[in-house]
């Protein structure tokens, strides 16, 4: 598997197959701002030529510097192979490169496969109540990346 930044065909075709992928219209969430605006820190793994997983992502400029892990898809075909742990690791180690100290997701409280999948990773997680608005709890996953030297 290969790792490397995304492309404007790399783009269009994650729009195509993102609903397929999760089971579900989650296409709108594919924003083309990761692509125009943030393309830098996005990421795809192919294998064979063939796209079977992506990670949309940015860098926040806050304090802390954080990486921000928005969202990311795994062919259904490809699940369970590395391709998940190998995107989080290459981006997280983007985010350090650029001067991050701390990484961030958040899922849908309930998700079990990603709440495993980031404890798995070494990220901590807390629900938190009405963080998507009124009534839409998310778990907030954390991961700190630890002090830059001087």
């Amino acid at each position: 598997m290969q790792t490397r930044e995304i492309t404007k065909a790399d783009f269009d075709e994650i729009v195509e197959v993102i609903d397929r992928w999760w089971g579900g219209p989650i296409s709108t969430f594919a924003h083309p701002i990761f692509f125009y605006e943030l393309g830098d820190n996005a990421l795809i793994v192919e294998e064979d030529g063939r796209l079977v997983g992506f990670l949309l992502g940015f860098i926040h400029i806050s304090t802390p510097r954080t990486g921000y892990i928005y969202l990311v898809g795994i062919h259904p075909d490809h699940r369970r192979r590395g391709v998940g742990r190998l995107l989080y690791e290459t981006f997280t180690q983007r985010c350090r490169d650029r001067g991050c100290t701390r990484m961030k997701a958040i899922t849908t409280a309930g998700n079990e496969g990603s709440i495993r999948f980031h404890h798995a990773l070494g990220w901590e997680g807390v629900e938190i109540e009405d963080y998507a608005g009124p009534g839409r709890k998310r778990v907030v996953f954390t991961k700190d990346l630890g002090d830059l030297p001087d």
